[in-house]
């Protein structure tokens, strides 16, 4: 289990991979996002698309799974308050196998609450043919290992 202290400027940390199928795709667009071109074949390919995609909010729930079983739950995590620039760049097609390149962007120590410290990741999805169809920087809150005595000026 890794610790705040673990995690430095420049890590790379691979995740397994994730295949995307259709019928998921579908189910996630009825449910989240039912635009026409997540829906339905026809629409799809007289969209922008030429065919049926995953919605964007699917790709970033995947790219989360992904983070959480290759990083999160390896680790002492406290959540997460948010995330940054979130762009996604091409689209996710059925039979698309994705996997995610995280990279440790920055760590900053608290200096309110030493027991934690907050790491910036800069996370790339990329499918089974390297490219990459979105990214992201997502903060994550970290345990310290060895707590550093409280900042009295805060």
């Amino acid at each position: 289990m890794r610790y705040f202290e673990d995690f430095l400027p420049g890590d790379v940390i691979e995740t397994g991979s994730y295949m995307v199928s259709r019928e998921e795709i579908l189910s996630f667009a009825r449910q989240f996002d039912p635009q026409p071109f997540h829906l339905d074949e026809d629409a799809g390919r007289r969209s922008i698309f030429g065919g049926i995609v995953a919605s964007g909010w699917h790709t970033a729930s995947i790219c989360h799974r992904l983070l959480v079983e290759g990083v999160i739950n390896k680790s002492h995590s406290l959540g997460s308050p948010g995330l940054d620039e979130l762009r996604w760049l091409l689209p996710v097609r059925p039979g698309d196998a994705l996997h995610v390149r995280v990279e440790v962007h920055s760590t900053t120590p608290s200096r309110s609450k030493p027991d934690r410290g907050a790491i910036k990741f800069r996370l790339e999805v990329r499918n089974q043919r390297g490219e990459t169809v979105m990214t992201e920087l997502a903060t994550s809150l970290f345990v310290r290992r060895h707590p550093a005595p409280a900042d009295p000026t805060h």
